[in-house]
């Protein structure tokens, strides 16, 4: 069953519950207690004057109220760099981005996103200069709302200094659970927009295969976790992982493996002699790193030698995929990366795990695409232009 159809449902049940009410409701209404009757009238007072002034108010996750306009056309996204795949997954559309970070476009153009929702090609993204937004040329786009990293509390000053409507969206409220992280984003987006059916069911569908991959990985013995590494941005003789606090924590533990670098904090830089004491059994390499396991293997990166360390001998080493956006962080395609990172880290557990049918099944229901062979060999190897590296 289509995000629609549960739309049209939940709207049909919602109709039979103000027609029941109606008609059944009059005795019963009149017992209700003062308190409730108070609240009522109050809510309805508050929703009357904003529905008058063409507004209304939601709640951020940084705990701010945002006046929002009643009707949103004008869209930018800056710093929360995954939620243009988030907010086409929610609204079925880009119609309405009119800007988006850089960095988001540069995964747009070389991902399955622009396929699927070609509009997004037309987002600006000039507004962002070295890293920083520029408030004159975001105000040029004449934003109805800006979505931004709730951590940024910077930005947040500078849209509310310009009056611009900013909503924050959290990375960390959830301490990078990236199911519950992905999950927070729709319940907002649903806040927003007032389609809480339709956020309801993309919430279900992560938390159940967070579920069910659990199910299996939270018998494993730590003697039976393979080591894993991420190479999360590996570019220019620096590289950084993905150590505790941080989403590579999550996707390792849940999907049975061990993170090396569970002892570090956020995305630590680290050296060749780290790696090599670590060992890892498995690397995986973010496509925010240019790098592609083919650089480990043949062992072309200037200044560091892979050769010795086991993943690389074994063969073991795998770029993340690319789908609607880049998957390691959360993103339109959470569900899906658990389940691939599953099969990676604990094969044998998850043989019976077809991938290819669960992103065809899961582009089916969500995007309303039919995937080729073809179309999974170029998610399955994503372009080391994705990484946004020049």
């Amino acid at each position: 069953m289509t995000i629609r159809k549960i739309q049209k449902i939940f709207a049909g049940v919602l109709t039979v519950s103000v027609l029941t009410a109606s008609l059944f409701g009059g005795s019963a209404l009149a017992s209700e207690t003062e308190t409730v009757s108070e609240t009522t009238t109050e809510a309805a007072s508050e929703a009357g004057s904003e529905e008058s002034t063409g507004t209304r108010t939601i709640v951020d996750h940084t705990g701010a109220e945002v006046v929002l306009p009643e009707k949103i056309e004008r869209v930018v996204i800056s710093s929360i760099l995954p939620l243009p795949s988030v907010y086409c997954l929610f609204r079925g559309s880009a119609d309405d981005i009119v800007g988006i970070h850089p960095s988001s476009m540069a995964a747009a153009e070389n991902s399955y996103l622009i396929n699927v929702f070609p509009e997004i090609a037309n987002a600006d993204t000039s507004f962002v200069e070295n890293g920083e937004v520029n408030i004159e040329q975001l105000l040029a786009l004449k934003p109805d709302v800006v979505f931004y990293s709730a951590n940024n509390t910077d930005e947040r000053e500078m849209y509310d200094n310009a009056g611009i409507p900013a909503v924050g969206f959290s990375t960390s409220m959830s301490d990078y659970d990236c199911v519950e992280t992905y999950a927070d984003w729709i319940q907002l987006l649903g806040d927003i927009y007032g389609e809480q059916a339709t956020a309801n069911e993309i919430i279900a569908e992560g938390r159940s295969v967070a579920e069910e991959i659990k199910s299996v990985t939270s018998t494993i013995s730590d003697e039976d976790k393979p080591k894993v590494l991420i190479l999360f941005n590996y570019a220019d003789g620096v590289i950084k992982t993905s150590g505790s606090n941080f989403f590579g924590q999550y996707w390792i533990e849940t999907a049975g493996g061990i993170n090396v670098a569970a002892d570090l904090s956020g995305t630590p830089e680290i050296n060749m002699e780290q790696v090599y004491e670590w060992d890892p059994d498995i690397i995986f390499i973010t496509n925010f790193s240019p790098y592609q396991p083919d650089d480990l293997y043949n062992n072309t990166i200037d200044g560091d030698d892979w050769s010795n360390v086991t993943a690389v001998k074994n063969q073991q080493v795998y770029k993340f995929p690319l789908g609607m956006y880049r998957w390691f962080p959360p993103a339109s395609d959470t569900p899906l990366v658990l389940k691939w990172l599953a099969t990676k880290i604990q094969p044998d557990l998850f043989k019976d795990m077809d991938m290819a049918q669960e992103i065809k099944d899961y582009y089916e229901k969500y995007y309303n695409v039919t995937l080729t062979d073809e179309d999974l060999q170029k998610i399955y190897n994503p372009v080391s232009a994705a990484s946004g590296v020049k």
